[in-house]
């Protein structure tokens, strides 16, 4: 679902991911802050449409900012392979502490929220390296329900 919401004019770019991280409190008294601040924290969204003719003052972004259409990215990470199936439901639980592991940043992409529920839309294949702690597992495209 595609979404508009505001950013920085330098950043307004086709295809750029961004993770958005929340209101900063120089937004406060900003006329258009609930723009701005419509999506969810700690998602990871796309830029799928730039509205040039729409400039807005911007405390935070120089030059000002743009409305631009985003929709939320798919996240790439890897689940268990038995709960590895195409259009299934899950909820996506960061389980593994160990951070030292070379399959640590698959297993806690950014942009993913513990708990939250994903559409698998593709499983890309078997984990790159092997998990220290012995599961089998997969790599897999999420979408946000």
């Amino acid at each position: 679902m595609t979404k508009i919401t505001l950013i920085g004019l330098h950043l307004a770019k086709l295809g750029l991911e961004f993770i958005y991280e929340g209101e900063l409190a120089q937004c406060e008294t900003c006329k258009v802050r609930k723009a701005c601040n419509n999506l969810q924290v700690k998602k990871r969204y796309t830029i799928t449409g730039i509205r040039p003719t729409s400039r807005h003052e911007c405390l935070i972004h120089k030059d000002g900012a743009c409305a631009v259409d985003v929709i939320e990215s798919p996240l790439i990470t890897l689940i268990s392979a038995d709960t590895a199936i195409v259009n299934s439901t899950i909820q996506y639980v960061l389980s593994c502490t160990k951070t030292d592991c070379k399959s640590y940043e698959l297993c806690h992409p950014e942009g993913i929220i513990d708990g939250e529920k994903y559409t698998i839309s593709e499983i890309l294949g078997n984990a790159p390296d092997v998990c220290d702690r012995k599961r089998t597992l997969k790599l897999v495209e999420l979408c946000s329900l």
